[in-house]
C-alpha cells in the first residue's frame, strides 16, 4: 500500500497469486512478468521500510487495528465488490464489521426535518438490530451515527482519511462516542489527509458493507446519489425518502425512486424488505403526519416556499397584515412547517 504507483486494482491482482512477503523476495524480471510498470518494480527492489513506522506506531495504540483481505474478520459484504481495498485500518471494535448494516446517507446542509428524520430512522433501525454505517459527514451522515448511539446500538463511520484525524474537525467528539462502542474505519493508512478523490472511494466502501443503503435527503447533484448508485452496481437495496417537487433537497431522492429505488415512508418498509422485522417488538418509526391546519393557514403555508421567503411577500400575496401574518407563521413554525431563516425570512421544512 506504500509502494507509490500501486493502487487498489494492482494490489489485488498481486495478490492472487503472490503474499506480500513473497512478492518483496521475487526478482526484478519475475516482478516486470507480473506486469508491474519499471517505476513501480524499482519501488519494491528498493523500498523505504521507515515509511511504515509510523503506520506500525499507530498500529501499536489502543484499539487499533488493520485486517488483511484475507482475515477471517474482513467483511464478506465488502469481498462482494468489484474493488475491495486490500487492507482495512480500523479504530474500535473490528467484529461488528461482520454484523448486518444499513449506511443512512444525504445531505449535509439537511433541513431541521431531514435531521430528525435521519435520527429516527437510525434509533428505530438501530433497536431492530442494524448496525448504522454512513460516512461521518455533517448533516444527515452525523445524524444517522447519533440515532444509532442513542439506541445504544452500534454504528460504523467510514473515513476518506487516515484515521488519525478526523474529517470533519467538528465531528471529533462525535468520533470518539463512535469508536467507544463501534468502529470508525478507513482503506486510507495513518497520516493521509482529505482529498476530494478521497470521498467516492470511501462511499464505495460504505455502500459495499451494507445490505440496503437509505437516502434521507440530498439535491439532484449529490455525493449520496453516487453512493446510492454504487449500491445499485453492487446489488444492494437502496431505498429512498420522497418530498415535494418544490423542495431542492428532495429531487434527488425523488430521481432515485423513478430509477427503482423503494419509497420509503416508514422503517418498515425497510424492515421487511430486509427481512428484519421481527428481531424485536418496536414500533416502526414513520414520517410525521401533517397537523389538521384552517383553510387560512394552509393557504400561507402553499405560499412560504423552500427556499427564504420574505413576510413581504407573503403580505403582498394574501392581502394580510404583517401582525396577522406573523401570528400564523408563528403557528406554523411551532408545528414543524417552517423554520426562521436569516433577514427575518422562513423557509418551508415540509
Amino acid at each position: 500500500m506504500r509502494t507509490p504507483g500501486v493502487g487498489c486494482r494492482t494490489f489485488l491482482k498481486i495478490l492472487e497469486n503472490h503474499t506480500p512477503a513473497q512478492l518483496f523476495a521475487e526478482s526484478s524480471a519475475a516482478l516486470s512478468a507480473l506486469g508491474l510498470k519499471s517505476d513501480i518494480v524499482r519501488e519494491i527492489k528498493n523500498f523505504n521500510w521507515q515509511a511504515i513506522d509510523y503506520d506500525l506506531a499507530w498500529l501499536e495504540q489502543t484499539n487499533n487495528s488493520v485486517i488483511t483481505l484475507n482475515d477471517e474478520a474482513y467483511p464478506d459484504q465488502l469481498k462482494e465488490i468489484a474493488d475491495p481495498p486490500p487492507l482495512l485500518f480500523v479504530r474500535g471494535n473490528p467484529k461488528i464489521l461482520s454484523l448486518p448494516q444499513i449506511a443512512i446517507v444525504g445531505s449535509r446542509n439537511p433541513s431541521s426535518s431531514g435531521l430528525e428524520t435521519a435520527f429516527n430512522f437510525a434509533k428505530t433501525l438501530s433497536h431492530h438490530g442494524l448496525v448504522i454505517t454512513s460516512g461521518l459527514a455533517m448533516g444527515i451522515d452525523a445524524a444517522g451515527h447519533q440515532g444509532a448511539l442513542k439506541a445504544k446500538g452500534y454504528t460504523i463511520a467510514v473515513a476518506g482519511t487516515g484515521l488519525d484525524r478526523v474529517y470533519p474537525a467538528r465531528n471529533k467528539e462525535l468520533a470518539i462516542e463512535i469508536v467507544n462502542t463501534g468502529a470508525m474505519i478507513s482503506e486510507f493508512p495513518p497520516g493521509t489527509l482529505a482529498k476530494a478523490n478521497h470521498f467516492p472511494r470511501r462511499n464505495r466502501i460504505i455502500s459495499g458493507l451494507c445490505q440496503g443503503l437509505l437516502v434521507v435527503e440530498a439535491a439532484k447533484q449529490s455525493g449520496s446519489l453516487i453512493t446510492a448508485r454504487m449500491a445499485l452496481e453492487q446489488n444492494r437495496e437502496v431505498f429512498a425518502i420522497p418530498g415535494s417537487i418544490h423542495n431542492p433537497l428532495a429531487r434527488g431522492c425523488n430521481a432515485l425512486i423513478r430509477e427503482g429505488a423503494k419509497l420509503v415512508e416508514t422503517t418498515q418498509d425497510i424492515l421487511e424488505e430486509l427481512n428484519q422485522y421481527n428481531q424485536v417488538d418496536e414500533k416502526s418509526f414513520s414520517l410525521p403526519e401533517q397537523s389538521t391546519l384552517d383553510l387560512e393557514q394552509q393557504t400561507l403555508l402553499n405560499l412560504v416556499m423552500f427556499s427564504p421567503t420574505s413576510i413581504d411577500h407573503l403580505v403582498e400575496n394574501t392581502g394580510l397584515s404583517v401582525e396577522v401574518i406573523s401570528s400564523m407563521l408563528l403557528v406554523l413554525e411551532l408545528q414543524g412547517y417552517i423554520e426562521a431563516t436569516a433577514g427575518g425570512c422562513y423557509t418551508r421544512i415540509k
